[in-house]
């Protein structure tokens, strides 16, 4: 679509309220086009007063401008992401990926009540928040439209990049928080920051040159350890320290624990972008860092190896279909299913200590569910397992090793 195909129709818009969407809000209502913002209440941490949104969208020209709480299907859904451990590429906790299916969730079902068809979103033509906008809506509501701004040639050619939108931004008069003086870009929610573009698209710019919105920089965290206790019950955390808790809250706290201890902070990846180029990012997961590593270290008493290895397949395999927009399709649903399975056994209590940028195991307790046996696992004369019984165990496995040798199948290096 172009923004021709727009003059005198609605939009909704999914306004951030950040330098993207001023400009785009903006620009599409001196095209004809009336623009209805959508911004979602996702526990952002810099944009903790949302009625200013609202109204900097409102003096960027904004015929409409809403308010809608996804607080508690974000948290959720970051739990599931918890659950099947599922980063991508290993340590991105993909904070922004499930954020922007949540928003896509609940915009659409915005817009059924209001009788617009056509969304619109200012993620880049480079970027992978495009396909997720795209790829949800078209599985939801298959015959609404998408509009992306920047696929537009005629907005490619007024915006070439940040500093001319912060230039057009300033002209009209619009109170936008981006300035020269911080040539980097921040997308937050409750799960995490994403830090990118401008200074930080330079490898010689370490991630340490962030301003942290979640806490403090490792070597600004506390030289004492905190202690920090998750009770899990089927795999949802009940419990913080003793206090019970709501899913939300449990992100909430850990966001605050973690984030004070430097845990999860400034982590840097250089990542493979689903349209197939090279990006950086510099993140700021604390509360996904601090109630991910608990939960691992809840997993690693429960998961025997056959099992371990079709988790960790499925792992990768949710963390990917997150990052590419996937999280709704029939796939993505049979791989959640069999998480499930395993989650239904993750109750009890792990003990972390959040040390300067470090989740660091200090106990676990009342497991009922758990494989791992001390007695079994002891190198005293103890349990029941009885040492002499590998004589046979091996000498089975040496008969295939014997006959490649006898092959000649087998070469030193």
């Amino acid at each position: 679509m172009r923004v021709d195909d727009l003059r005198g129709k609605t939009i909704a818009f999914a306004a951030s309220g950040g330098l993207d969407s001023c400009t785009i809000t903006r620009w599409l209502t001196d095209n004809g086009v009336r623009v209805v913002c959508v911004t979602l209440d996702l526990g952002q941490p810099d944009d903790p007063d949302l009625e200013l949104v609202r109204q900097r969208m409102l003096a960027s020209g904004a015929a409409e401008a809403h308010i809608l709480d996804g607080r508690e299907a974000l948290a959720r859904e970051g739990l599931a992401v918890i659950h099947a451990q599922a980063k991508y590429e290993g340590d991105y906790w993909n904070t922004t990926g499930i954020a922007r299916h949540v928003t896509t969730t609940l915009l659409l079902r915005f817009m059924r009540e209001r009788g617009i068809t056509i969304l619109s979103h200012g993620a880049t033509g480079r970027g992978n928040d495009q396909v997720r906008f795209q790829i949800v809506t078209n599985m939801l509501e298959p015959d609404f439209e998408v509009y992306a701004p920047w696929r537009d040639d005629a907005f490619l050619q007024a915006f070439g990049g940040r500093k001319e939108m912060i230039d057009f931004c300033l002209k009209c008069g619009i109170p936008i928080k981006a300035s020269h003086a911080k040539p980097y870009s921040t997308d937050a929610n409750l799960l995490g920051l994403t830090h990118e573009a401008g200074k930080l698209e330079s490898l010689e710019v370490g991630a340490y040159a962030i301003e942290p919105e979640f806490g403090v920089l490792p070597t600004a965290a506390p030289d004492k350890p905190e202690r920090f206790a998750v009770r899990f019950e089927e795999g949802i955390p009940v419990a913080i320290n003793g206090e019970r808790t709501s899913v939300l809250e449990a992100f909430q706290r850990a966001n605050a624990a973690g984030g004070r201890n430097g845990v999860g902070i400034a982590l840097h990846l250089v990542e493979n972008r689903f349209v197939g180029i090279k990006s950086r990012g510099v993140y700021e997961t604390p509360g996904m860092e601090v109630l991910g590593k608990a939960y691992e270290y809840l997993l690693q008493l429960l998961l025997d190896r056959r099992a371990r290895r079709l988790f960790d397949f499925l792992s990768g395999y949710l963390a990917e279909q997150i990052y590419q927009g996937y999280w709704f399709d029939p796939g993505s649903a049979a791989a959640k299913t069999a998480v499930a399975a395993f989650a239904q056994f993750a109750t009890g209590t792990i003990e972390l200590d959040l040390y300067k940028g470090h989740a660091i195991f200090a106990a676990a307790k009342d497991v009922p569910h758990c494989v791992y046996s001390e007695t079994a696992a002891s190198m005293e004369k103890v349990g029941e397992f009885n040492h002499a019984d590998s004589e046979g165990f091996l000498n089975v496995l040496g008969v295939s090793a014997r006959i490649l040798a006898r092959a000649k199948q087998i070469r030193e290096s």
